[in-house]
């Protein structure tokens, strides 16, 4: 299929109209979003909908969501209506015409992880997108996405039940996101969405108490950026090679912050946190890349993707400047 505009891209053999894509969490189950006057789902390639598990999830107790200097805790504990209610109830009603609609698949087991991800394959979604930030309860409650054995295990146990394109979310809390970058790929991931959230805490100093009632939460948002894009750029070294596409995520706010994740090796990028004080920050980013894609000469968005230089590069810009 012929891309039709420098900002369209092909992720995993999907057309996306936008590299911008909706990040999980952020805008429910896609129809939430389709609410605001102004938006068009062509203003993002694609939407990646609320963290699924097997059965109904209450979430965490109050409060779930807590402001922080250039950025936002939550800790929402994946309150979803469960996989059979998404896939019978929610997934008819969205308009796959217009944009590109990507699961969201989280477990506490690699069952849970294998039962929901065969229930999405059954389905009209476009890809799905495995959460591996969730503990494990048969091992102790250890975070699957904070070990590489572990993160493979549950890609290798996904990818042997769907042929949808499938995309591992990296977490950042982490000792080698490259190792485990790696033994994802080997697994079968198609894609990689990085990063999941830094985790965090707030404390409210007049209890004494902490001001989420799960703890700790995951920070998103500016404070962050800094930590996804090198995060992004340490795992293109491994998937580029692989031809593994990235999907760059991390504060990104504007469309200077964008670009900066695309140059670092992401070939698309994904808005949350920004969604939340500026619902209409996708057509800005859009115009943002086009118009640097214009003053560039540049073709296509995917020409930026991994353009960062380094090394020679630098000393050659150095000598000529």
């Amino acid at each position: 299929m012929a891309l039709a505009s420098p900002l369209a891209i092909d992720f995993c053999g999907l057309p996306f109209s936008s590299p911008i894509v909706l990040l999980s969490g952020c805008v429910g189950f896609g129809e939430e979003y389709t609410r605001i006057e102004g938006f068009s789902n062509r203003d993002a390639g694609a939407i990646v909908l609320k963290g699924t598990t097997g059965k109904a999830r209450l979430g965490n107790p109050p409060h779930r969501v807590y402001e922080t200097p250039m950025g936002m805790l939550n800790a929402i504990g994946l309150q979803n209506p469960g996989v059979v209610h998404v896939v019978t109830r929610i997934l008819p009603g969205l308009d796959f015409s217009e944009t590109r609609f990507i699961a969201n698949v989280s477990g506490s087991t690699i069952e849970e992880y294998v039962e929901v991800t065969r229930r999405f394959d059954d389905s009209p979604i476009d890809a799905i997108e495995v959460n591996i930030s969730c503990p494990n309860v048969k091992e102790g409650g250890v975070v699957f996405g904070n070990s590489p054995e572990m993160s493979a295990r549950v890609v290798a146990a996904c990818r042997a039940v769907t042929a949808k394109p499938l995309i591992t979310k990296l977490s950042p809390n982490q000792t080698d996101i490259r190792e485990n970058a790696r033994r994802c790929i080997e697994a079968g991931t198609d894609a990689f969405a990085v990063i999941n959230t830094v985790m965090g805490m707030a404390i409210d100093i007049d209890t004494r108490r902490p001001v989420l009632g799960n703890v700790q939460g995951g920070l998103s948002g500016p404070a962050i950026k800094p930590i996804a894009l090198l995060k992004v750029h340490q795992v293109y070294e491994v998937a580029a090679p692989h031809k593994v596409p990235i999907i760059g995520q991390g504060g990104i706010a504007t469309a200077s912050d964008a670009i900066e994740f695309l140059i670092a090796g992401a070939t698309a990028i994904g808005l949350g946190t920004a969604l939340f004080y500026d619902p209409m920050v996708c057509k800005k980013v859009n115009d943002g890349i086009a118009a640097y894609l214009l003053n560039h000469r540049l073709r296509s968005v995917s020409e930026l993707t991994g353009s960062l230089r380094t090394g020679k590069d630098i000393k050659d810009c150095a000598v000529s400047g």
